[in-house]
């Protein structure tokens, strides 16, 4: 684990945060544009991971776990949310035959 953690420590932390910064305004910005639900699903997986990879490279840094044991409910998390977002989309698509979100205002009461 220290061969890890100096390895890490090698790089500068602004190139984590730079890093990081790019790839969660990236999966912003999907969230924003895109239309198709599969697609922003997997803008906030990495969103997500911009924040996994920050939260790590932080906790190898401060030679500390607790980051790390963060990363790792976040995982559990995203994955829960993956699998009711598929199950989402599945029942979307099975009734409209789109998984465009653009129609979910149809469903408005």
């Amino acid at each position: 684990m220290g061969e890890v953690n100096s390895f890490i420590q090698s790089v500068p932390r602004e190139y984590f945060i730079i890093l990081s910064t790019i790839l969660f305004c990236l999966g912003v910005l999907g969230v924003l544009i895109r239309k198709n639900a599969i697609i922003i699903l997997g803008c906030v997986e990495l969103m997500l991971n911009s924040v996994n990879l920050l939260l790590a490279a932080f906790s190898a840094y401060k030679g500390d776990a607790h980051g790390q044991l963060l990363v790792f409910f976040i995982m559990v998390v995203a994955a829960a949310e993956v699998a009711v977002g598929l199950a989402i989309i599945a029942m979307m698509y099975r009734n409209t035959k789109s998984v465009d979100v653009s129609i979910f205002n149809k469903l408005r009461g």
